[in-house]
């Protein structure tokens, strides 16, 4: 009989937040994981930034203008810590209906007061923060409220319906960040999308199908492309021109969701621009099937030829260097102490 991987049902939320109000989104997500589970979804997969709303006043405001700032001050009062109680009630809603999330989230940073993060978080079926991915590079207006992330976020789950991961945006054309995670094996991919692109840009659906696809066929895993889109709320906060409107209102550039198999296929959608949930059934055999052919992170690949190096050392903030001394006189190297040794020296200090 042999071994055989199951078969999955998947689904993207296509959904608008309710734009800068954190509560409100999360209630609205917790229903759409209720609902995409009572559906039968194993995995539920949302938009960019969901909760509680994605930067997107850069599109249409200057970046120093009063309207900028209020917003973006209002996107970290209205931010997620991790874990906290947003990540609790949506746990609430996966361990519910006994499903994966893999929500889109602003993550802020606990203990500062201007750090945010671009995060995906990934809730399991029992109800738990498993894994958080911060976006490594912010794109365009993200870099004015987003700081980077960092690698550990690049990890496959091992989980009952599959080898489970997750990129943000442009991340799913980034060759190295791609390749990280079909070195791992992913066989369920979470493409996570914002509402709408930059003027000039592809419309959404394409720009989703066209990374959507090449992941895919370079992975050999099966892709669930979450695209956000925008409500009659959104476009009365961020438009700002009568151009800006008609730009809001333009169909084809918001939403299209969709799902692509391990040959690049696409199974579901791609979706217009109303709201809606995509569902999908995968099998998982089909990785192993179109493997047998590519596969990247095997027999298909050199390992004596190429190497990809991940830098996981953390960046040090701060730094406290002092001359060193020894019994007689000065080292030639300064000591250096981090902020770790700092707070414990500042501790014993005061006891």
């Amino acid at each position: 009989m042999g071994d055989r991987l199951p078969r999955v049902r998947v689904a993207a939320v296509q959904a608008a937040p309710v734009f800068l109000d954190r509560e409100a989104t999360v209630e609205k997500a917790c229903r759409l994981i209720q609902e995409a589970g009572r559906a039968g979804a194993q995995v539920v997969a949302f938009p960019e930034g969901f909760v509680p709303g994605h930067p997107l006043w850069y599109h249409f405001h200057p970046a120093t203008g009063e309207r900028s700032r209020e917003y973006a001050a209002r996107l970290f009062a209205n931010a997620v810590t991790v874990p906290g109680p947003e990540t609790e009630a949506l746990g609430q809603a996966c361990k519910r209906v006994g499903a994966w999330a893999v929500v889109g989230v602003c993550e802020k940073q606990r203990g500062t007061t201007g750090t945010l993060y671009n995060s995906l978080v990934f809730l399991s079926p029992c109800g738990r923060v498993e894994h958080v991915h911060r976006k490594l590079t912010p794109t365009v207006g993200e870099r004015l409220v987003h700081a980077p992330g960092r690698p550990v976020g690049l990890r496959v789950l091992d989980t009952a319906v599959g080898r489970l991961s997750g990129l943000i945006c442009g991340e799913n054309s980034n060759p190295l960040a791609v390749f990280v995670l079909l070195s791992q094996h992913t066989m369920i991919h979470v493409a996570s999308w914002p509402n709408l692109p930059g003027r000039g840009m592809l419309p959404r659906s394409e720009r989703a199908l066209l990374a959507g696809r090449a992941f895919a066929f370079t992975a050999k895993a099966f892709v669930v492309n979450a695209c956000g889109t925008v409500d009659d709320r959104m476009r009365g906060m961020l438009a700002y021109t009568d151009e800006d409107c008609a730009f809001l209102a333009c169909p084809e550039l918001a939403g299209g969701s969709s799902v692509v198999g391990p040959s690049g296929e696409v199974v579901a959608g791609p979706l217009g621009p109303e709201e809606a949930v995509l569902y999908a059934e995968v099998d998982l055999e089909r990785c192993v099937y179109e493997r047998t052919v590519h596969d990247f992170a095997g027999h298909y690949n050199r390992p004596d030829v190429f190497e990809l190096r991940v830098r996981s050392r953390p960046p040090q903030m701060l730094r406290w260097v002092e001359e060193g001394r020894t019994a007689d006189g000065p080292e030639a190297a300064p000591a250096v102490w981090d902020a770790g040794h700092i707070e414990q020296v500042t501790e014993r200090s005061r006891t």
